[in-house]
């Protein structure tokens, strides 16, 4: 059964009645997060809010649309379906003045809750991309209530102790009831105690890309090390010296080759929270290898974390924040090119950098 074209192209005011009509007779409606989702015989129709909410369902930026779930698995089926089963996608923005036509979406993603019949989240790619101008309407900037600051970096470099207590308790919100949690098997660096005291309740201060293990999973090598960490993937762990206050921490890959980290356990530790924070934030831009004076453009608007660069990858990765915002830069000197990840407690953090002469690869702001 082939879906007729509607009459309206992206961009075109259409009243809501319209558009449910666009689904056909005896259409299925779903709610999603503010959204309204409408599964009928010749498309689905999904009629959203203008809203920049990270709970709500919303256009995400100016290719992407974000489904928040929970939502039934009738409704991603249909958006990935193919062939005689495919039928278009068409996308409505709620404006004061009525509905705007964003035009088509194709299927991009979509995770999934412990119940493989509910959708958490889902993102549909806009056919037609938006502008500036346009997603400023159907996505309105909204300021932030407040930002994760920078009093910790005020305690650098002499004390790192106190900088890491307060970065961890700035970036990750305190539990509502502090869990109880075995103490380590062995002994351990006061370093490493208190980042397992400061992140009890803040399972994401422990990683989300690469890890620090769980206090009661930690052992020693063959070797006498404790091994404390370790990549995703298993392809390195962190070790150091359980028997010294402050040891170095030590990379060693899979081949068993060993690296120090030019930062004792303390300022590893810090690096390691900041490193976790960026990728873990809800907020992330990223480049290619920039040429470094376009890269510094934007480093000169932040301040440098005063630390030795990071072992992972090469000693090449260097820190810098602002109030929301980390920044992690590889530099590659013999290139004289830098790569730039970000990530942002809040959208309006980034929104300023989207007037730089930068690449970016990708954008949230």
């Amino acid at each position: 059964m082939s879906s007729p074209a509607v009459p309206w192209k992206p961009l075109d005011p259409v009243p809501l009645d319209h558009a449910r009509a666009a689904a056909g007779e005896g259409a299925d409606a779903f709610p999603a997060s503010g959204a309204e989702i409408l599964l009928g015989p010749l498309s689905a129709v999904i009629i959203a809010p203008a809203v920049d909410d990270l709970t709500a369902s919303g256009v995400w930026d100016g290719r992407t649309f974000r489904l928040v779930g929970p939502v039934p698995r009738l409704t991603s089926s249909r958006f990935h379906a193919y062939g005689s089963e495919s039928r278009p996608i068409h996308l409505f923005v709620r404006l004061p003045e009525g509905g705007l036509y964003l035009g088509t979406l194709s299927h991009a993603s979509s995770t999934w809750t412990r119940d493989p019949e509910v959708l958490r989240q889902g993102d549909l790619w806009l056919d037609s991309p938006l502008s500036r101008d346009v997603l400023d309407r159907v996505r309105p900037p909204a300021a932030p209530s407040s930002l994760p600051g920078l009093d910790w970096l005020d305690h650098l470099p002499a004390d790192p102790v106190e900088a890491l207590r307060l970065f961890l308790r700035t970036w990750h919100p305190a539990p509502a009831a502090e869990p109880e949690e075995p103490p380590p098997a062995i002994p351990v660096p006061p370093a490493l105690a208190e980042f397992y005291r400061l992140t009890r309740g803040r399972p994401h201060a422990r990683g989300v890309q690469n890890f620090i293990r769980p206090p009661g999973e930690l052992g020693l090598r063959a070797d006498g090390l404790l091994a404390f960490g370790h990549e995703n993937q298993g392809y390195f762990e962190w070790v150091l010296d359980p028997g010294q206050d402050e040891p170095t921490v030590w990379t060693i890959d899979d081949y068993q080759e060993r690296h120090p980290e030019r930062e004792r356990l303390t300022g590893f530790l810090l690096q390691f929270s900041l490193y976790e924070a960026a990728v873990d934030a809800p907020y992330r831009a990223w480049t290619g290898p920039l040429p470094t004076p376009v890269a510094e453009e934007l480093t000169t608007r932040l301040r440098r974390v005063p630390l030795k660069t990071w072992m992972w990858p090469l000693y090449r990765i260097s820190f810098y924040v602002a109030p929301g915002l980390i920044a992690t830069v590889e530099t590659d000197e013999e290139q004289e090119e830098c790569d730039i990840s970000l990530g942002a407690a809040h959208r309006s953090v980034l929104r300023p950098l989207a007037g730089l002469d930068i690449d970016w690869t990708a954008f949230d702001g």
